[in-house]
This record gives C-alpha cells, sequence and structure tokens, in this order.
C-alpha cells in the first residue's frame, strides 16, 4: 500500500492535489490524531513492558489512500519500565521540537515522553506550524512555547489555529483538542495524561464517517 508521511514535504502521498498537513481538512485531522494516538495506546498499555516509540513526530505517521494513519519507524523504539512510575535511563534521541523536556535533561525515558511529542504533533494538526520554525516572529520560532499559553484560553485558542481551516470546525470541538494538546505538552511529566485518556477525549470528537474532501480546498497553494 503507498503510503507517505504527515509532515508538509514534497515527496508525500496525501492524495492527488494533498501536500502537507495544512491541505488536509478538520475532520481528516482529527481522525489522524485518533488514528496516531491509538497506535501509541497499544504501544504503551496492550503491550509488557511497554513500548516506548521515542522518536513520534509527523513524518514517522503513515497515511494510506484513504487518509487512515498508521504509527512507524521504531528504529529508536525503546521497551520501557514495567514498574508502575518507573523509567528507563538511555542516550538521548529523538528529533528536535518532538522531545520531551525531562528526557532531554536527564536521559530517564517514560510513556509519557512520547505523550509529549503526541501533544506537538496534534499542535502541528491544529496550528498547521512546524515544531520549531526560526524564521518566525520572535517568541513564535518553537511552536511548544508560543501556543502552550494561549491553548487553555477560549478566545486565543483560534488566534493559533490553522487559519486554512476557518469554518470547518465548532468552537467547542476545538477549545476541547487544544485542552488536550496543552495536557499532554504539560513541562512536568506527572501532569500529562495516559494515551488511553487521550483517545477517549478523542473519540467523541471524531466523526464516523470519512471525510468526503479531506484535501482542504481553503488552504493555499
Amino acid at each position: 500500500m503507498k503510503t507517505g508521511g504527515l509532515e508538509g514535504t514534497k515527496d508525500l502521498f496525501i492524495g492527488s492535489s494533498c501536500g502537507g498537513i495544512s491541505k488536509l481538512d478538520w475532520p481528516t485531522r482529527m481522525r489522524i490524531a485518533l488514528e496516531a494516538a491509538k497506535g501509541l495506546e497499544y504501544l504503551h498499555e496492550r503491550v509488557t513492558p511497554p513500548v516506548i516509540h521515542r522518536d513520534f513526530k509527523s513524518s514517522n505517521i503513515l497515511l494510506d489512500k484513504d487518509f487512515h494513519a498508521r504509527v512507524s519507524d521504531f528504529g529508536l523504539a525503546k521497551l520501557g519500565s514495567d514498574r508502575a512510575g518507573g523509567h528507563v535511563s538511555t542516550r538521548v534521541l529523538g528529533t528536535q521540537g518532538y522531545v520531551a523536556p525531562e528526557y532531554a535533561l536527564t536521559g530517564h525515558l517514560t510513556t509519557k515522553s512520547d505523550v509529549y511529542s503526541y501533544g506537538v504533533v496534534l499542535l502541528e494538526l491544529l496550528t498547521g506550524r512546524v515544531p520549531v520554525d526560526m524564521k518566525r516572529p520572535p517568541g513564535e520560532g518553537v511552536l511548544v512555547n508560543w501556543a502552550l499559553p494561549m491553548l487553555t484560553d477560549r478566545e486565543k485558542v483560534v488566534q493559533i489555529l490553522d487559519p486554512s481551516l476557518e469554518g470547518q470546525y465548532s468552537l467547542k470541538d476545538a477549545v476541547q483538542v487544544a485542552a488536550i494538546a496543552a495536557m499532554c505538552v504539560q513541562p512536568e511529566a506527572d501532569y500529562r495524561p495516559l494515551m488511553a485518556d487521550v483517545v477517549q477525549s478523542l473519540v467523541p470528537l471524531v466523526k464516523n464517517r470519512s471525510s468526503s474532501k479531506p484535501c482542504n480546498s481553503n488552504a493555499q497553494a
């Protein structure tokens, strides 16, 4: 099955007229968010000991021809601790912008490290921005640092959403997804949710039927 990564590179396969996150409509983005979350939930909670992906990012989410998402590239994956609250110590690897702060500082790896990375991807889906872009205005170069203060403010959430999504979502849904992202990228790992909780929160926000036009007509070429 022909697949491609989610991030906005030219060699993607996201449909004949799509070419990156900003070209996807709201229902498709939410379905991708849910299916990717289910993939991490399986690794963390259906396997003993849990498997930590360690390099979860948008380019490691593959989409098939129907825009269904699968988590890929387990080259850096690590078996986690089977003790509640435990961690494994390992050399810091991963991709800039996605690495959880406690892992970057201490080398202590847990499933909550993946949760942070997932939160960054969810922010990409919401904003259409990449995790690190130093060409942005001052204060906007690091996606998490820029977005986090606004994610729990109902009025400011709309300001950070991808402009190409205008008119495709309800404010209630956008606020809920932003709140999920905010929890996932908390600086303190203990405050982040389990992936099972993320899945449970996203399920009601994803429509049962597939989008008939997953490529976003509002996005500029």
